[in-house]
């Protein structure tokens, strides 16, 4: 904003209200949350952050101050370039984990590989195959803990694509993945919260 048309004082306090009206949002969205993709807590998100850049903005241009804390803005991907009315879409899903308790992790491959003599479980690598060859990816994020894993980021992209033929893109599956054809992203990581967290140290 240019030195000659500076903020009023009822333009910042409107911007501060409108972030902590956002901020309540965000919180409502997340504790009625349906599932671990809902579109409501990503568009809550994508509100807050940017009533907290447009205070951020006028608190700067009137008072020369910043806010102690930036809300990720999630605008690393470029401007969507694909066909208004796609045809097709492709869902693309990125889930990170760590292993933290192998124990569980082998005891829970042994029990789904019950009555299956060539299911090996004396590794992580043979018990990772048996646990995500029993069980949906959903179920899994659902129930990460009881196979000894611990959540990391995760991503989902629904991405605009020609019809496929069967078998077509499973050689090479993710070569495809064009961001400009990305229709909606939706990110959970805990780096959202440390960002937010300074709002409330508590």
């Amino acid at each position: 904003m240019s030195d000659d048309v500076q903020p009023t004082v009822a333009e910042v306090r409107a911007a501060v209200e409108a972030f902590k009206a956002a901020l309540d949002r965000h919180l409502d969205a997340i504790e009625n949350r349906a599932g671990g993709d809902d579109p409501a807590v990503y568009a809550a998100f994508e509100a807050l952050a940017s009533a907290a850049e447009v205070y951020d903005e006028l608190l700067y241009d009137s008072y020369d101050e910043v806010t102690p804390f930036e809300v990720p803005a999630g605008d690393a991907m470029p401007e969507y370039a694909g066909p208004e009315e796609p045809e097709a879409v492709s869902v693309l899903i990125r889930r990170d984990y760590t292993i933290v308790e192998p124990d569980r992790l082998f005891a829970q491959a042994r029990r789904a590989g019950e009555g299956d003599d060539d299911a090996d479980t004396t590794t992580v690598n043979a018990a990772i195959g048996v646990i995500f060859g029993e069980y949906e990816p959903d179920d899994i994020a659902q129930r990460h803990k009881e196979f000894g894993l611990e959540e990391g980021d995760s991503t989902l992209w629904v991405s605009a694509v020609d019809p496929a033929e069967p078998g077509e893109w499973l050689d090479a599956p993710f070569e495809q993945a064009d961001p400009q054809l990305v229709i909606c992203r939706f990110d959970v990581s805990t780096v959202f919260d440390d960002e937010l967290s300074v709002l409330d140290p508590d």
